[in-house]
């Protein structure tokens, strides 16, 4: 069974596509698609790059979905392209007459940035309801937003600016191309510079075994997938996923702080 999410409009500043498959999550629930395919389509993602598609799909199994599909179009060619095997691209798009078990529908014009609470991914909240929330760790990297992008919009807003003093900023390139490019833009430079700890490339404090595990008492924003209990290495911290927009402004405030202000 497949559950079509057709989505339109345009994001506003400050919004990503972390924000929309949290929203999603949130609504739809833990369960909500429990062994069954979420196919995405709509505007919105048409316009989206490969590794924005990328950060949705790696998350849908938050929502129990086994699967997140997307069109097979010109972004997806131009991406096999890049990573030298456009030979190999095959266009997909959904039957005219596919049937679903049911569709939502969502305006990327009316989301806001959004986080998930502890110790659920569907335990969502907007960004601005949970400002000034103390954090003592903020870890942007992983296999859901360590790539390039992300790099890149974590780098803008830090650039000129210093992580707060009670803050560690831990960021862990999502893989060794990913560091080498983030070297070569200037990215790693400006994050240093902010105060970050560049970590080696991989999972690194996501899981809890090594470079970020947290101490008792402690809250974390972080940029992975997964927020449970214990999940970075302490049952006694709390974890707040977020886009590396939201995780950046909140390095530097200390605190949760929307990163449209």
């Amino acid at each position: 069974e497949t559950i079509k999410v057709v989505v339109n409009g345009h994001f506003a500043k400050g919004v990503y596509a972390k924000d929309l498959i949290l929203h999603l999550i949130g609504r739809i629930g833990a369960d909500g698609a429990t062994y069954k395919a979420l196919e995405f389509s709509g505007e919105t993602i048409g316009m989206m790059t490969m590794l924005e598609r990328l950060t949705i799909a790696n998350m849908v199994v938050e929502a129990g979905a086994k699967v997140g599909l997307f069109p097979s179009d010109s972004v997806t060619q131009s991406y096999l392209e890049s990573q030298g095997r456009g030979k190999q691209y095959i266009a997909l798009q959904p039957d005219t007459d596919a049937i679903y078990e049911s569709t939502i529908k969502i305006n990327a014009a009316q989301l806001e940035p959004t986080m998930a609470k502890p110790h659920t991914v569907d335990n969502t909240a907007l960004v601005k309801d949970l400002e000034g929330t103390r954090v003592e760790q903020v870890f942007i990297g992983t296999c859901t937003n360590g790539r390039l992008d992300d790099l890149r919009i974590a780098a803008e807003i830090l650039k000129g600016k210093k992580r707060h003093l009670h803050t560690r900023l831990v960021v862990a390139p999502a893989s060794r191309r990913v560091l080498l490019e983030a070297l070569a833009e200037g990215y790693i430079t400006t994050l240093v510079e902010s105060g970050a700890s560049i970590v080696p490339p991989g999972c690194a404090a996501c899981l809890g075994v090594h470079q970020g595990v947290l101490g008792d008492g402690e809250a974390c924003v972080s940029t992975a997938n997964r927020n449970f209990k214990g999940r970075m290495g302490n049952p006694d911290s709390f974890i707040y996923l977020a886009s590396p927009a939201t995780a950046a402004a909140t390095a530097i405030c200390g605190e949760i702080s929307d990163p449209r202000e």
